[in-house]
């Protein structure tokens, strides 16, 4: 019987600064199909690709035993919930008709099994850097998509995998900073404040910051930063009762 719920994000497939991107991708498939019997959905919140930018008639290539998938479990009647996240803001269409995904731009509240669940990528909540900023705007400018389109795809995807592997190197270890503690972390900052607002939200959950967060910010709200498929390979389960952060270790995670 497919019941649970699954969530995770940012494996950044095709990462160019990956050494191990082959054997990253396999497991990540592998998970996939050790869940596929029992999940009703999952939930996958972004930046799972390293760089995606779907052009008319072409998108970058790789990530076939990913994309195959996607489109086994949507084909069983799996519900795949596919969030943009900063390095794959760029989906036009083709997840949706081609892999059947349910495509989300922003990030949704909705109840799932009587509970209230936030979800959302976390690009550009809470974080005030004007740098950040303003190239987030531009990235999500309908004119600079139009005139990036007009390039010729082998410079295109060369130059967004160049630029997201000068994003990640430019760190020693290219790794994101760890967590900034409850009163400086953006992500933690922005839901206190927006749970002011929306006090019926039992659950937030996030990806981005490739670190690991599980924390009560009252006697009915919980907030979660789930890790990533880098190095961590964790992912969220609900069950409709319970609500659980793991790890994935294959031949050995109880699913």
């Amino acid at each position: 019987m497919r019941k649970n719920i699954y969530i995770l994000s940012d494996a950044h497939l095709g990462s160019w600064a990956i050494d191990h991107a082959r054997t990253q991708e396999r497991r990540l498939v592998r998970f996939l199909d050790d869940i596929k019997d029992k999940a009703a959905a999952i939930y996958l919140l972004g930046d799972m690709f390293d760089f995606w930018y779907e052009y008319k008639y072409v998108v970058p290539k790789g990530y076939t035993r990913f994309l195959g998938k996607l489109s086994e479990l949507t084909d069983m009647g799996v519900e795949v919930h596919f969030f943009t996240g900063n390095h794959d803001i760029w989906s036009f269409g083709y997840l949706e008709k081609e892999c059947g995904v349910i495509l989300h731009t922003k990030p949704i509240t909705t109840e799932i099994y009587g509970k209230i669940f936030y979800l959302a990528h976390g690009d550009g909540l809470g974080d005030h850097d004007p740098k950040f900023n303003f190239i987030r705007r531009m990235f999500h400018n309908r004119t600079c998509q139009r005139l990036f389109s007009s390039l010729h795809p082998r410079w295109g995807v060369w130059f967004g995998l160049t630029w997201a592997k000068h994003s990640r190197m430019k760190r020693a270890d290219g790794k994101e900073p760890p967590y900034q503690g409850e009163d400086k972390e953006a992500l933690v900052l922005y839901t206190k404040q927006y749970m002011k607002t929306h006090p019926d939200i039992d659950y937030f959950i996030y990806g981005h910051r490739h670190i690991e967060l599980d924390l009560m910010l009252s006697r009915k709200t919980r907030m979660m930063i789930i890790g990533d498929w880098i190095w961590q390979f964790t992912y969220v389960v609900f069950d409709g009762e319970h609500l659980f952060l793991e790890e994935y270790v294959e031949g050995e995670s109880r699913l």
